[in-house]
């Protein structure tokens, strides 16, 4: 198992020292999903929704969160963000929405956090439009799916089932 890079000899929380890494282009690819009844996916691709555009609304609020991922989690550190897509794709399937973001930089560390932020909050804002129609909706598999760039380099998930 790595050691965690956060914590120093005596266990308290830093944040890492990334001043003597190279620059290199980084990226992450995260998921989740939003699972909710058939009518609320209705009321979402049909555009009823009482707040308004759904789809819309969260793939901005996933950009933003991306963006502002160091305000949020403690020990990561502010980056300049080159690209963040956000994705909310419908699935009957489930029936809900897949969320997806991806998000890249040219920096001393990674984006995995950001792309996960942007997921997370993504899903809650799906949440927060269309809980009156359905507050029973489930936030699920929330998870990294691949991330590039770095030392460590690449990273793909496995399916665990």
């Amino acid at each position: 198992m790595a050691e965690l890079t956060h914590l120093d000899a005596s266990g308290a929380a830093n944040m890492v020292d990334v001043s003597e890494k190279d620059a290199t282009t980084r990226t992450a690819r995260a998921t989740g999903l939003v699972v909710m009844l058939p009518e609320t996916l209705r009321l979402i691709r049909e555009g009823d929704a009482k707040k308004g555009d759904v789809i819309g609304t969260a793939r901005l609020a996933g950009i933003m969160a991306a963006k502002r991922t160091h305000e949020l989690i403690p020990l990561c550190h502010p980056l300049l963000l080159s690209k963040v897509r956000v994705d909310c794709e419908p699935d009957d399937g489930l029936p809900g929405l897949r969320v997806t973001a991806e998000v890249k930089v040219l920096g001393p560390t990674g984006v995995e956090m950001e792309a996960l932020t942007a997921v997370s909050v993504a899903c809650l804002t799906i949440y927060d439009m269309v809980k009156a129609a359905d507050r029973g909706m489930r936030i699920e598999g929330i998870r990294l799916l691949a991330k590039d760039g770095g030392r460590s380099g690449a990273y793909r998930a496995e399916d665990r089932a």
